[in-house]
């Protein structure tokens, strides 16, 4: 019988696939854009930024709260919250600071859902 992956595990799949996704879902030709300086690259060479960090399980898997980034926005600027927070506009970025702010407990069951949910998404696109 295979052993039960540990929650760990469950969670970096999930960010895997949801990373992978965000990073494609407006790519064209392979070629994505940072939301928040406009260098483009190819996707694999981009990252997922979060608006409201990842520590925050509530909005972690939000498709709203994250966006494509190169790495000098996301890691040397630390996101550059203001210009992301320009793009989202003023309404999402005020729910999603408020929905940052609760507590949502994700199952192993629930994540294990939602990286089948995102594999599709992924072939689909």
């Amino acid at each position: 019988m295979p052993k039960k992956a540990s929650r760990k595990t469950i969670v970096k799949k999930l960010d895997a696939i949801f990373s992978i996704y965000i990073r494609r879902r407006y790519a064209k030709d392979d070629i994505a854009e940072c939301v928040t300086c406009g260098k483009q690259d190819h996707w694999k060479s981009l990252q997922a930024g979060h608006f409201m960090s990842r520590k925050h399980y509530s909005t972690r898997w939000d498709e709203d709260n994250v966006e494509v980034q190169c790495m000098g926005c996301n890691v040397y600027r630390y996101g550059e919250q203001y210009l992301f927070a320009k793009h989202l506009g003023e309404d999402k970025a005020d729910r999603l600071l408020i929905k940052s702010r609760q507590i949502q407990k994700f199952t192993d069951i629930e994540l294990l859902e939602l990286i089948e949910y995102y594999k599709h998404k992924v072939d689909n696109l």
